[in-house]
């Protein structure tokens, strides 16, 4: 996440990858993306005209006008160069500027600052390729320039130069800086930012310096005052919209208050937990926001408090965990901040919780060796967690400390159980739990020739479990360098090298050593369910080998440079990442089959070291035969950019877009979840009892509202035509849906008028009714009496226009 933007105290936009996320400053939650580039999204800024819409910049070359409030895109201006930043300013209207390539030094690494004129035009996608150059060599990062009080200069840096471009003179002034006024200084400009309403402009340094730059205008006379508390460079600055304060962050993880009249007094939130990289403030000033080196986005009140906090997946230095599972859970657990591990929900795409391993305060300082987080190993009922952390001084042995965790139901959370120091002699290469339900049990290999299992048994005083070596194995003084268990936990395969050991869990016998094509065995995995007689293994020479246990002979090989190969828990397949040409294939397979269940070549750039199968709540079904293998399972992977990516099938998307949809707003009702969950179900609970109760009872059907009124109602009103041009439609639609409602309330109007009549007319004498006196009433004959409704309807009968029917006779 980078590249924020407030547009207003409720919502909140960054970049992310190809698309533009919203959060609720609120909730914190995820309220949906504005997904339409093909690239990377470099820049997100508001409109100054609409404060309901904004503008994203990509390397897609393409900047596009969003509705950010529904998610609808507006317009798509096509530029034809790769952008990496933009910038716009309520004085230009109809003009963006954007970071290009110089046209012509494509190849190289220099920029320039062009204005952009959006052509007005009705088209959803329109060319906008009328540029004006305003600045040359300049740097592509998105804070090293900023528009001055009321746009009319703007300010840009790069180096030790500092460049401000006056609009009405058309004229640059450039001031410069010695690359070291004193000694160990480092002058070099990161960022800048302009006052909104004083001449005035901070730019920040490499060596933590603030200066404040004034009288720019005349290049002889210019000043400029220095602050100083960072001690390392400072990454962003920001002035608040009515120029009061000043904002900075840097790699100190503390975000600094700067008071603008009084420069000597400052604030200071501390703690924040990573670098700061990117400052905002809301249009209000109310809200602070800054992102994080980590992935992570921390909302700050402007009284100096967080008020939330939105953690992607912990970015940091590397993976060294691999990828695993939480059985309970379900989470994905890697290494997280420095020293832990985080928890991460791959449905809600959210963070669940860090867990600290290390248990140390970590400084942030470069060189300094500390504990880091190497290996981590879950059981199979997620019971226990089994960690490795090592550290390694400069000139020392090497630390490192198995430590076992126990869940514990209470606190819902991993309690340290047992802490091993020294495990091993030298650095652990593999770890992993028997998935054995009889018995727990972990096996632990490393670089001093040996492997170790270790078993939970029960102290006979405190009855609590804790853990014990129970077997050292090691082969011909050979390097163990991975290890699996087979599905039913009976056999451990042990690589020591160029030599594949099985062994047999129950007595520790070793039964069996392996052939294959030299080189060393880098990973192992056994088969699953019907492909549990296979263990398969790749070598440093290029081969990707197949042993049948049965016969302890090689089955199968073939010449294949697999970075990874990892095994579906839930089926027979498995999936090897194969690296050729600087970037890496995906072979999915099963071991009993030579043909490849699917293949995609030209996955990612780089090799992928780093993947899982993780289970689905629900099983696909009616999946195509390419994708049935993500049936039970979801694939994801890690690239060398520290990008998670997963397979999706298209009956996946078409139910997400399908739950999308349901959750749009209603022909009469916004729909809510609790209406989805609950509404639905007392509908048809009382549309049954109702049938039983009176099964001819006929409903009455609510007055179907016409295309433009839904129109009408599903438009942002921002986007609507004027009302008097929406008024009449408006009115008619009205009249037209309500004309049946009008005429019935019509006929029970005329209904109640006729009773009345008759009830002050039944004193009067009629002669009809003497002449049905003497003729005796209807039950004196043995006709039914009528009820007062019956009589209503014959009333009604008796007053209807029966002309027509002599037309019809006479013809």
């Amino acid at each position: 996440m980078s590249n924020c933007c407030f547009t207003s105290c409720w919502f909140l936009l960054c970049a992310a990858g190809e698309s533009v996320n919203v959060y609720s400053t609120c909730t914190e939650e995820y309220v949906h993306g504005l997904q339409g580039h093909t690239d990377l999204v470099t820049g997100v800024v508001l409109n100054p005209s609409n404060h309901l819409q904004v503008y994203s910049c990509s390397a897609d070359g393409t900047v596009r006008l969003w509705d950010f409030t529904d998610g609808i895109l507006i317009k798509t201006f096509i530029i034809g160069y790769p952008i990496y930043a933009i910038y716009i300013s309520e004085k230009h209207g109809g003009v963006v500027f954007v970071v290009v390539p110089m046209a012509n030094y494509k190849s190289s690494e220099l920029f320039q600052l062009v204005a952009v004129h959006l052509p007005r035009s009705g088209d959803q996608e329109v060319e906008a390729r009328e540029l004006s150059i305003v600045l040359c060599d300049v740097s592509p990062h998105p804070g090293a320039a900023s528009f001055g009080r009321e746009g009319e200069y703007i300010a840009a840096v790069k180096g030790l130069q500092l460049e401000v471009f006056f609009f009405k003179k058309q004229k640059s002034y450039r001031f410069s800086l010695k690359p070291g006024m004193k000694k160990g200084a480092k002058n070099a400009f990161t960022c800048v930012s302009c006052h909104p309403k004083e001449d005035c402009i901070a730019t920040g340094h490499a060596d933590g310096k603030i200066r404040m730059w004034r009288n720019f205008n005349q290049k002889k006379e210019y000043t400029y005052s220095t602050l100083h508390w960072h001690h390392g460079a400072v990454n962003t600055l920001c002035f608040t919209p009515e120029g009061t304060n000043l904002l900075s962050g840097g790699i100190e993880s503390v975000l600094v208050h700067w008071h603008y009249t009084q420069e000597n007094q400052k604030d200071f939130l501390p703690r924040l937990g990573a670098a700061i990289t990117h400052l905002a403030v809301s249009p209000d000033g109310s809200l602070f926001c800054t992102s994080h080196s980590d992935n992570k986005i921390t909302i700050i009140q402007s009284c100096v408090k967080v008020s939330a906090v939105i953690q992607g997946l912990v970015k940091g230095d590397g993976v060294w965990t691999n990828l695993i599972i939480d059985p309970r859970s379900k989470a994905l657990v890697l290494n997280g901040k420095p020293g832990h591990l985080q928890f991460y929900s791959l449905h809600r795409d959210k963070q669940l919780y860090n867990l600290d391993i290390v248990q140390q305060e970590y400084i942030h300082e470069e060189g300094l060796d500390q504990f880091e987080v190497v290996k981590a190993a879950f059981d199979a009922r997620g019971d226990w967690l089994a960690t490795v952390d090592e550290r390694r001084k400069k000139g020392a042995e090497l630390e490192i400390n198995l430590k076992l965790w126990e869940y514990d139901k209470l606190t819902q959370g991993f309690v340290l159980n047992t802490t091993v120091t020294a495990p091993h002699e030298d650095r652990i290469t593999a770890m992993f739990f028997s998935p054995s339900p009889e018995t727990t049990m972990l096996v632990t290999t490393s670089l001093d020739g040996h492997f170790k299992a270790w078993l939970l048994a029960d102290h006979s005083d405190t009855k609590e479990g804790f853990w014990a070596c129970d077997f050292v194995g090691g082969y011909h003084l050979l390097k163990p360098g991975c290890c699996s268990f087979s599905a039913d936990g009976s056999l451990l395969a042990v690589g020591f090298q160029e030599v594949v050991t099985v062994w047999s869990t129950a007595s520790w016998e070793l039964l069996t050593t392996l052939s294959q094509p030299p080189g060393a065995i880098r990973d192992l995995c056994f088969g699953r369910l019907s492909c549990s007689k296979y263990l398969l293994g790749t070598s440093t020479k290029n081969q990707l080998c197949c042993w049948n246990l049965l016969t302890c002979s090689l089955e199968w090989s073939t010449p294949m440079d697999v970075s990874l190969l990892q095994t579906d828990p839930l089926s027979e397949n498995m999936a090897a990442f194969c690296s050729q040409s600087g970037s890496s294939d995906l072979f999915v397979f099963k071991p009993s089959e030579p043909r490849p269940l699917y293949s995609q070549k030209a996955l990612c750039t780089g090799k992928v070291q780093h993947a899982v199968f993780a289970p689905r709540d629900q099983m696909l079904e009616s999946c195509e035969e390419r994708t049935q293998w993500l049936n039970r399972s979801q694939l994801y992977f890690l690239t060398q950019h520290m990008d998670l990516l997963t397979f999706s099938t298209k009956t996946e998307e078409d139910r997400l877009l399908a739950s999308s949809k349901q959750l749009m707003v209603d022909d009469s009702v916004a729909v809510t979840p609790f209406y989805l969950l609950l509404g639905k179900h007392r509908q048809q609970q009382l549309d049954k009892q109702e049938a039983l109760t009176n099964p001819m009872a006929e409903r009455t059907q609510l007055p179907q509202g016409s295309i433009a009124i839904k129109e009408l109602l599903h438009t942002p009103a921002h986007v609507l035509p004027s009302a008097s041009f929406l008024c009449a439609m408006f009115v008619r639609s009205l009249l037209i849906s309500s004309s049946s409602a009008r005429e019935e309330k019509e006929h029970e109007e005329e209904e109640m008028e006729r009773e009345k009549e008759e009830e002050s007319s039944e004193g009067e004498a009629d002669p009809r009714l003497g002449e049905s006196a003497a003729w005796g009433t209807p039950e004196e004959f043995g006709a039914p009496s009528l009820t007062k409704a019956q009589e209503r309807e014959l009333r009604k009968v008796k007053t209807f226009d029966h002309s027509w029917l002599s037309s019809l006779l006479n013809c």
